[in-house]
């Protein structure tokens, strides 16, 4: 992020930003199918990040939540963090082996720019999975869990905040895929 009138600018300090970007990930994104925080409240750096996508109706993706890790080095914003889907998923800028969001073929990376942040990232991922080349796209199987019958299953997404607070960002029903924000401190 730059500041500045006339000729003049300022470059906002690169944990200056990640505090920006952790804040507006804490107020929750949106209509909620978009969310992210940082891994570690105690990472000074502020290095390594969690995202969640929630996938978009009428796509082979509705219904499913998808984790995702985000690492932002030190050179980050005037570049890239390094994107890794955790969930397992099937699109064209995704490599089905290791996750890895694969910059050449993800405009938004390929394109980078200091102005961008995580939330551009994870809200440009939803947007690609809708695309036509995505939307119909076989997916892996989801991981089922044990005990839990698919279409009584609810997720949760929990975004950790500092000091080991804990805040609902959004819950989902797979049985009407429909998602409900809290927005509680």
């Amino acid at each position: 992020m730059t500041l500045g009138s006339g000729g003049s600018s300022v470059v906002v300090p690169r944990n200056f930003r990640l505090l920006e970007e952790l804040e507006r990930g804490e107020k929750g994104i949106g209509d909620g199918t978009v969310s992210y925080g940082m891994d570690d409240g105690d990472d000074i750096y502020m290095r390594s990040w969690t995202g969640t996508i929630i996938g978009p109706h009428n796509t082979v993706h509705e219904g499913r939540i998808y984790q995702l890790k985000l690492f932002c080095d030190k050179d980050y914003p005037e570049k890239p963090p390094s994107v890794r889907f955790h969930s397992r998923i099937n699109m064209t800028c995704v490599n089905h082996e290791t996750g890895v969001v694969e910059p050449k073929k993800f405009g938004l990376l390929a394109n980078w720019q200091r102005e961008y942040t995580m939330e551009d990232i994870l809200t440009q991922l939803k947007k690609e999975m809708a695309a036509p080349h995505n939307r119909k796209l076989v997916q892996p199987p989801e991981e089922k869990k044990e005990g839990l019958e698919d279409t009584y299953a609810v997720a949760i997404v929990v975004c950790k905040l500092r000091h080991n607070r804990y805040k609902l960002l959004s819950a989902m029903t797979s049985s009407t895929a429909r998602s409900v924000v809290f927005c509680a401190n």
